[in-house]
C-alpha cells in the first residue's frame, strides 16, 4: 500500500498539533502516513500537546515517502520541504504561513498525482493567509483543482469538481463552494445543478458500490412554495433533475432545505431516507453537518484524479498552540482517504 501524506495546514494554527496527537492517539490509523512541511513546525507542535503522563511524541525527519514503513507507532515522520517557512507565531495571520501551507498542499497534489502516494489529508488552513501569500485560489479545493487541471493539460471547465462534507449520518454536496451568497445564488443554473449531480453520483456509486439515493434542496424558503417565494426550483433545479434522471440517477427534490437534511440524516435507529443531499450553496449545506458534530465531518473533494480528504474544521488560532484541540476529525478524515484509496 502506498503511504498517505497529511499537510501540516497553516503552522500558526491548530493544524500541526492536531497532527502530531493522530499520531500519537490512534497509531493504527495513521500506519503508512506521513507529514508534509516543516520538521522545526511539528516539533514545535509536539512539545505543545505534552502533558504530565502522556509520552512526549517523537517527530522524525524523512528523506522520501518509502522511509514511513520503517517508522515506529506514535512517531511523526515529516518530509521536510526546502525552502518553507518555519515555525510562525501563534494565533497570527502572515503571509510566510499563508505560503508553508500552500506549499505543502501543492507538493502533495503533485506526489498524488505522479502516483507516489495513495492520496492526501489536508491540515486546515486560513485563507486570508494564503491571499497575503499572494496564492491565486482562495482555499484547498480551487488549488487542488489548478494543479490537476496542469497535470493533464486540461481546462478548468473540463474537470469540475465539488466539495462533500460527510459524517456516518450525513453527506451534503454543495453546488457552488468559496464565494459570496449573491454569486453563490446566480451560480445555481440548470448546467451547474445537473453537473453536480452526475459528479456526486460517479463518486458514491465508486465508494457506495451501488447508485447513491440523491436528495435535492430547494434554495428558496419551503422550496419555493409553489413560486410564491422564488421561482429557481421550476425553472432551474427541477430540469436538471429531470435531466438527471433522464441518465438513470437515483435522483429526487427540489425539497424544502428545512427539513430535507433531517430526512437524509441516519442514526443508530433509523437510516436516512438519502445517502446525500446536494446543496445551492456553501452555509445550506455546511451547517447541518457541523450542526452534529464537528469531531465527525470530513471534506472531500470530488472530481479530481485524486483522493484529497481534510477535517471539516478551520486552524482555529484562538486556541493553537495550547495543545487543546481535538484530533477527531482529522482522524475520521485519514479513515475516509483510506477508504476511498482502497
Amino acid at each position: 500500500m502506498k503511504p498517505l501524506a497529511i499537510t501540516q495546514g497553516d503552522p500558526a494554527g491548530i493544524g500541526p498539533e492536531i497532527v502530531a496527537k493522530a499520531f500519537r492517539d490512534a497509531p493504527a490509523d495513521l500506519v503508512g502516513c506521513f507529514v508534509v512541511g516543516d520538521v522545526a513546525t511539528l516539533r514545535r507542535a509536539a512539545q505543545a500537546i505534552v502533558r504530565p503522563g502522556v509520552p512526549m511524541v517523537p517527530v522524525a525527519q524523512i528523506a522520501a515517502p518509502a522511509d514511513v514503513l520503517d517508522m515506529p507507532p506514535r512517531c511523526v515522520p515529516v518530509l521536510q520541504l526546502p525552502g518553507i517557512p518555519g515555525p510562525q507565531p501563534w494565533g497570527q495571520i502572515g503571509a510566510a504561513a499563508g505560503r508553508a501551507a500552500a506549499d505543502s498542499v501543492v507538493w502533495a497534489a503533485r506526489a498524488a498525482l505522479r502516483g507516489e502516494v495513495a492520496g492526501l489529508v489536508t491540515g486546515p488552513l486560513h485563507k486570508e493567509a494564503l491571499a497575503a501569500a499572494g496564492v491565486a485560489f482562495p482555499g484547498h479545493t480551487e488549488l487542488l483543482q489548478a494543479e490537476a487541471v496542469a497535470h493533464q493539460g486540461v481546462s478548468l471547465a473540463q474537470m469540475p469538481v465539488r466539495m462533500m462534507l460527510a459524517s456516518d449520518e450525513l453527506r451534503t454536496v454543495l453546488v457552488s463552494i468559496h464565494m459570496s451568497l449573491r454569486d453563490a445564488i446566480a451560480a445555481v443554473t440548470t448546467d451547474n445543478v445537473l453537473q453536480t449531480l452526475q459528479i456526486t453520483h460517479a463518486a458514491l456509486v465508486r465508494s457506495l458500490g451501488r447508485a447513491p439515493r440523491i436528495a435535492v434542496a430547494g434554495l428558496n424558503p419551503h422550496a419555493g412554495e409553489g413560486g410564491l417565494f422564488g421561482n429557481e426550483e421550476a425553472e432551474v433545479i427541477a430540469p436538471a433533475i429531470a435531466a438527471a434522471r433522464a441518465q438513470q440517477l437515483d435522483v429526487q427534490g427540489p425539497f424544502a432545505p428545512d427539513t430535507v437534511f433531517m430526512r437524509a440524516r441516519s442514526t443508530p435507529h433509523r437510516a436516512g431516507e438519502f445517502d446525500v443531499v446536494i446543496a445551492m450553496y456553501h452555509d445550506q449545506g455546511l451547517i447541518p453537518v457541523k450542526y452534529l458534530g464537528v469531531d465527525k465531518g470530513v471534506n472531500v473533494t470530488l472530481g479530481l484524479p485524486l483522493v484529497r480528504t481534510s477535517p471539516d474544521h478551520g486552524t482555529a488560532f484562538d486556541i493553537a498552540g495550547q495543545g487543546i484541540a481535538d484530533a477527531a476529525s482529522l482522524i475520521e478524515a485519514v479513515r475516509m482517504a483510506r477508504t476511498l484509496c482502497g
